[in-house]
């Protein structure tokens, strides 16, 4: 069985060695940034996201753990709305390791009970373009497109994908 916890202070180190190299890529990719300007764009959305690491107000971010219940098999992180209906998710990662294993989906359906529970209806997120694994895996979990974001820089045109 797949549930979510509170992340405790003492994962979150874990959580950031992963997170930020993770994300600062897919700034590198998406918005053309050299790496070491997107690791320090990632490192400051970090801290203004987490002024008080995990017990930032606001900001729901969890382990994802198997029945043992010994190391995280993956995180999630979330934003539900103080006084709406959504639950916003900006991260959700399932560690190598444990990948195609049907984590993802029972993590979902884990956030889903979490959340309806506290009165939530509705969940969203952003899925990069190019991660073709992540838009199977929520199309499957019964997400919808709801837009497709897109980029071009003043001066150049925009890389093609095709």
């Amino acid at each position: 069985m797949i549930r979510l916890r509170p992340m405790l202070a003492g994962e979150f180190a874990d959580y950031l060695a992963y997170f930020i190299p993770d994300y600062a890529a897919e700034i590198s990719a998406n918005y053309g940034q050299d790496m070491d300007s997107a690791l320090a764009t990632a490192q400051q959305d970090v801290e203004s996201s987490f002024p008080q690491g995990v017990d930032t107000p606001g900001q729901d971010i969890f382990c994802i753990v198997g029945d043992d219940d010994t190391a995280p098999l993956g995180y999630l992180w979330c934003k539900p709305d103080a006084d709406g209906p959504c639950i916003f998710i900006s991260d959700f990662c399932i560690l190598p390791a444990h990948r195609g294993k049907g984590h993802a989906k029972a993590a979902l359906s884990a956030l889903e009970d979490i959340y309806a529970g506290m009165g939530h209806s509705e969940v969203r997120l952003r899925v990069a373009a190019d991660n073709d694994i992540a838009q199977r895996l929520y199309l499957s979990a019964g997400f919808a497109p709801t837009g497709i974001n897109m980029r071009k820089p003043f001066g150049r045109p925009a890389k093609s994908r095709s």
